[in-house]
């Protein structure tokens, strides 16, 4: 039986297991099983790999994609660039080789978004942890400046919340790389002035559940387009996939 799973902390709501569940009784593939394995901290994974030999590879969500790089033996150039790994594949004596496919998965879910496309103008990035830098290498390739967006503001490309009325007056993206409204805390949203949304603006979130977070509801009432991270997922599990069957 070849063995994937997904680790992270915690996992109590995760979307991988039950998509790849489906997936492989939709295909036929009767040889492989998809786990959670949540870890308290990723210093155990030596011990979950030691306890699982059959494991073939590996998602890494929250907050591990950045974490687990000093425990990977290889990484792809993508994966490299980024910082932040979210796919591990588990090569002949548990060697490990991180890659990213939020990167695949954002950019495809992006670039299909109804009405956008990278010449429209500048991007805010809501979060720097391991899924904003995904964003901004994708951004970065399609050409669209961005500025990021923390609650403490660290370097030249970071902007406090409370500062964003001059980025927002050429801004027609944004996307939320924040947990901020996950299932189940659903009224919480990252402090974004709601004001500030404008008609003609895209709002991608990449929170899946639930399906329209209190940040996408409150763009929506403004006029804004808006998307969640549903389709993002399912195109990087399938990216994940086809790297675990290299």
């Amino acid at each position: 039986m070849r063995r994937y799973g997904l680790i992270g902390w915690p996992l109590g709501h995760s979307f991988s297991k039950g998509y790849f569940t489906e997936k492989f009784r939709r295909e036929g593939i009767s040889d492989a099983c998809y786990e959670l394995f949540p870890l308290e901290s990723v210093g155990k994974l030596p011990d979950l790999l030691a306890q699982h030999p059959d494991l073939c590879g590996l998602n890494v969500t929250i907050p591990y994609k950045e974490q687990v790089i000093p425990f990977l033996h290889q990484m792809d150039a993508t994966a490299s660039h980024v910082g932040a790994v979210n796919c591990i594949r588990i090569l002949p004596g548990q060697q490990l080789k991180g890659y990213n496919t939020d990167v695949i998965g954002f950019e495809r879910s992006l670039l299909s978004m109804s009405g956008w496309h990278p010449e429209l103008g500048s991007a805010l990035i809501l979060g720097t942890g391991g899924a904003s830098k995904a964003v901004a290498y994708v951004l970065d390739r399609l050409g669209v400046p961005y500025h990021l967006v923390s609650r403490k503001p660290s370097s030249p490309r970071e902007t406090g919340y409370s500062d964003l009325e001059k980025e927002v007056s050429t801004c027609r993206l944004i996307v939320n790389t924040t947990p901020l409204g996950t299932y189940p805390d659903v009224h919480e949203m990252p402090p974004f002035p709601v004001e500030l949304f404008q008609t003609g603006m895209f709002v991608f979130d990449l929170i899946y559940n639930p399906a329209e977070t209190l940040l996408l509801h409150e763009a929506k009432q403004r006029g804004c387009t808006i998307k969640n991270g549903l389709e993002m997922l399912e195109l990087q599990a399938e990216a994940a996939w086809d790297i675990w069957q290299q």
